[in-house]
């Protein structure tokens, strides 16, 4: 069973910084890819980065330029370092893995943007 444990999230005032963390367990994490996905009050989920297996990634507009997604195949875990945060990027953030069919998501992480 492919596990995935989320970590960082908290509490940080606008312009601020956090970075998740996303720990996968089993032996296949270099095959997978990695997106970050967020949900906040009362909107659908919205990806927000990915990270294919050989390493290119992309990001959603309106996190460009201030978001970074990266991998550490070596750990199994993804990492998401977002800079320059803004209330509006105050949700639940998820981290999902993907391989064809094999499709698993973690529990969330809280991150509030909040002076």
């Amino acid at each position: 069973q492919v596990q995935l444990v989320e970590s960082g999230g908290g509490l940080v005032q606008p312009g601020g910084s956090l970075r998740l963390s996303c720990a996968v367990s089993g032996n296949i994490f270099r095959a997978y890819t990695m997106t970050w996905y967020r949900q906040a009050p009362g909107k659908q989920r919205e990806r927000v980065a990915r990270i294919s297996a050989d390493g290119s990634t992309n990001y959603a507009d309106s996190v460009k330029g201030r978001f970074t997604i990266s991998r550490d195949n070596a750990q199994s875990t993804a990492y998401l370092l977002m800079s320059s945060l803004k209330p509006e990027d105050t949700a639940v953030y998820y981290c999902n893995a993907n391989w064809y069919h094999d499709d698993y998501w973690g529990q969330g992480t809280q991150v509030t943007v909040s002076s």
